[in-house]
């Protein structure tokens, strides 16, 4: 049995969705944060003391961390073709992993909760038009990346990488803002959209 608890529109939470997906898990998922059940409810913070999104319940038992509980799922699986076994081959695929989470998500987050989401609190123009360069020059990595590999992110293969890239790629492509020419990621975007599992729940009709 595997549980997911988290609204679709969270990345994070699309990360495991699909993740599950490519390895073909049944799973249930039930809808918690902003505008759904309050991820501040006693229940969930004794799942998450965070009190954030993606939270797993499984035979193992409860688990966070939306890169730990994809690294889990394909190991527990053996999928070792979405996160390779062998020390050198997996660096490769956790460190693009671990960039999404971190300098990519930083980058964009300012701008995305100001112009996306409508956050009041993120309104200032100063800072989204700081976001916005940042959010670019990162993408500008990903196109370099992505121009080298001519597939993947690490490399010809698609990996667990592939999985939170895409989706912040898409969130990039689908936001308000003007963006550079990056044939390189249009053509990546276009390539894991139509995978099955990642179509299965419209991942890349969600901003």
């Amino acid at each position: 049995m595997l549980t997911i608890l988290g609204k679709l529109p969270s990345i994070n939470v699309r990360k495991v969705t699909w993740t599950a997906g490519e390895i073909g898990l049944f799973y249930t998922r039930e809808d918690w944060g902003i505008g759904f059940t309050s991820t501040a409810a006693p229940e969930f913070l004794a799942k998450n003391p965070n009190g954030q999104v993606p939270v797993i319940e499984c035979d193992d038992g409860i688990l966070w961390e939306s890169n730990t509980i994809c690294r889990y799922l394909a190991s527990r699986n053996e999928r070792w073709d979405l996160l390779p076994q062998g020390a050198w081959d997996r660096a490769q695929v956790e460190r693009w992993m671990d960039w999404q989470a971190t300098d990519l998500n930083s980058a964009w987050r300012y701008a995305f909760q100001g112009l996306c989401r409508k956050d009041p609190a993120f309104s200032d123009p100063a800072q989204i038009e700081a976001s916005l360069r940042q959010w670019n020059a990162k993408m500008g990595i990903l196109e370099t990346r992505l121009s080298s590999t001519g597939a993947f992110v690490a490399g010809a293969q698609f990996t667990l990488a592939d999985i939170g890239i895409a989706l912040s790629a898409n969130r990039w492509a689908k936001a308000p803002i003007d963006h550079p020419d990056y044939p390189a990621v249009t053509a990546y975007l276009a390539r894991t959209a139509t995978r099955p599992a990642a179509e299965a729940h419209g991942h890349f009709s969600i901003v």
